[in-house]
């Protein structure tokens, strides 16, 4: 079974090096909120029987979200300024989410607008670790091989399916550093999936090079990693959900 992974991947290797890695993902991002609520122990049973009641009146429409990438950089936001339920009878402005990466420089800067504040992270990539696992899936008609890690501040369990053929540093939320594009991103056995529906290979430096001012508060990633475990704590003391201001 390995030999022919190696081989297989060898050969998606040979492909991929006559086409320029840069190009266009766009993503479909679900959250099951049922499910994200039945971990919450803290909760009481009435608190998540009317989040359940509540969660009915929005539509289970995914959020789209989109990932510029080429080589050495890759740019992850919001598709759309507003998501909009097909009916067309719910809509919200969606949060400042803009995630760069510059894995020459290892540098990262992200906009990320939570807590009733804008904060801008500017600091040093901190490559997470993976473990690269024997398991394919087609995604997007891409072979994608599996790889595990772990969110150690929100306590989640993170798969990602990544592809070879696009041997590409990038991929959706906050996570990157696998030797292909992720694909699709599984948090806590689906309890939030990001998966590719669409996937174009163009040039994409103007998306890439643009910068779009945002005021924000300043800090590093030793500080937002405080800021969301504290919020965390605080909202299991208070018996809260801690992710209605914050991102899963």
């Amino acid at each position: 079974m390995k030999k022919l992974l190696l081989l297989l991947f060898a050969t998606i290797g040979i492909q991929a090096v006559a086409q320029k890695m840069e190009g266009m993902v766009t993503y479909d991002r679900t959250q099951d909120y049922v499910k994200i609520m039945s971990r919450m122990t803290f909760l009481s049973l009435d608190q998540k029987e009317r989040m359940k009641a509540t969660n009915k009146n929005y539509s289970s429409k995914p959020t789209q979200m989109v990932l510029y990438f080429n080589e050495d950089q890759s740019l992850y936001t919001n598709a759309e300024e507003y998501w909009r339920s097909d009916n067309g009878q719910w809509s919200y402005r969606n949060s400042d989410y803009i995630i760069r990466r510059d894995f020459k420089q290892e540098t990262k800067s992200d906009v990320i607008e939570m807590l009733g504040r804008t904060y801008l992270i500017d600091d040093s990539l901190q490559t997470p670790k993976w473990k690269i696992l024997n398991q394919l899936k087609d995604i997007a008609g891409h072979i994608c091989m599996k790889a595990e890690t772990e969110d150690p501040i929100k306590q989640q369990k993170v798969v990602a399916w990544f592809a070879q053929d696009i041997p590409v540093s990038a991929g959706p939320e906050q996570y990157f550093g696998l030797p292909g594009l992720i694909l699709e991103l599984d948090l806590n056995d689906g309890d939030a999936v990001v998966t590719a529906v669409k996937i174009e290979m163009k040039d994409v430096s103007k998306e890439l090079t643009a910068n779009k001012k945002i005021k924000g508060k300043k800090i590093k990633t030793a500080d937002y990693d405080k800021i969301i475990k504290d919020h965390i704590q605080t909202s299991m003391k208070a018996q809260e959900n801690p992710y209605w201001s914050i991102r899963y």
